[in-house]
């Protein structure tokens, strides 16, 4: 996409006065901004039909919308017209719900387009713009739906729940495979970081199928649970874990060099190799007992070793490879 495009149409009067960013200054409306993307829809194409799935929000550019609904009987009401600055889709994002209507444009119109993944980093790396944000979305719905009982503080923990659920896995509070790899998608296309190093550590834990044979799946759960936490623990800021399925795992360490990336790798194996974790004595037991466990860690960097994600996860897989083939519970770098 043309950024100069991108820019003329973002810094447009119906944008920049949305009820989403009326309340952001100029330098949160320009970080928001870089965040949205345009579709071009012709007259009566649909931006989304009712009962489909969806993350994202929308904000009129220009042009008009319509929005209908099906009734009982089949056929389609129409609701609400939407013009210049009036944003959609927030429910989808915040609560997962389907959408609600369909949208057809009356004639040829821009939408800007905020998707879940940008929504949720705003939230999480510049909180004061999600919160504003956020506020914006709750007194929209309050008028929309006229439920001033519902109040902000609610809106604050949809907005939560929903952030978490789209980005982090569900048991070990890790982000998930999804958000590690538009991390790394990110770093690579973003041109300012080419020169920069980032290292890729692929971990999984050695023999757990021996531990769910002997303590049961729920042991097993236990010391995913608490491998997840010493990974978490002695990581630094800004680094990025992730549980990719079962008992693999991943870190994107940014900035980071292989003599860097190895001793927080092998922190993180000791630590784990030294975890004594309670468990059930058998499957269905009353009894615990405390057991360990131990991973092995393959570490590939970029760009010595990778120049895009898709060589990054090989090399760094192909280097945990190579740990288990020397006897598991060590640290190799491709």
């Amino acid at each position: 996409m043309n950024n100069n495009l991108n820019k003329d149409l973002t810094s447009d009067s119906s944008i920049k006065k949305s009820p989403l960013f009326c309340d952001l200054n100029e330098e949160e409306f320009e970080i928001a901004a870089k965040a949205l993307n345009p579709i071009y829809i012709k007259k009566q194409d649909t931006l989304f039909n009712e009962g489909d799935s969806g993350e994202d929000i929308y904000i009129l550019h220009s042009g008009l919308l319509s929005a209908s609904a099906l009734q009982s009987d089949g056929n389609a009401r129409w609701l609400f017209n939407i013009n210049p600055g009036d944003f959609l889709g927030e429910m989808s994002i915040i609560a997962h719900e389907p959408r609600s209507a369909t949208i057809t444009a009356l004639e040829d119109s821009i939408v800007m387009m905020l998707r879940s993944i940008d929504f949720y980093r705003i939230i999480t790396y510049n909180p004061i713009i999600g919160f504003k944000i956020l506020r914006a979305i709750s007194i929209v719905q309050n008028q929309w739906l006229d439920q001033t009982s519902k109040s902000f503080s609610d809106i604050i923990r949809w907005g939560e729940t929903a952030r978490r659920r789209a980005i982090t896995d569900e048991m070990t509070g890790l982000y998930n495979r999804r958000f590690l790899e538009e991390s790394i998608k990110e770093r690579f296309n973003n041109q300012s970081m080419n020169l920069r190093t980032m290292s890729l550590l692929m971990m999984d834990l050695d023999k757990i199928h021996g531990i769910n044979d002997r303590y049961g799946t729920k042991a097993g759960d236990l010391v995913i649970t608490a491998a997840a936490n010493e990974i978490r623990d002695n990581l630094r800021s800004g680094d990025i874990p992730a549980r990719l399925s079962g008992d693999e795992f991943a870190v994107l360490l940014p900035d980071t060099n292989d003599e860097d990336a190895v001793k927080i790798a092998e922190q993180i194996r000791k630590k784990i190799e030294n975890k004594q974790i309670e468990v059930p004595a058998a499957p269905g037991a009353l009894e615990t007992v405390f057991i360990n466990t131990r991973t092995s860690i393959g570490i590939a960097i970029a760009p010595t070793h990778a120049n895009t994600m898709e060589e990054l996860e090989e090399t760094s897989d192909s280097a945990l490879r190579k740990a288990k083939e020397l006897g598991r519970n060590r640290v190799e770098v491709y």
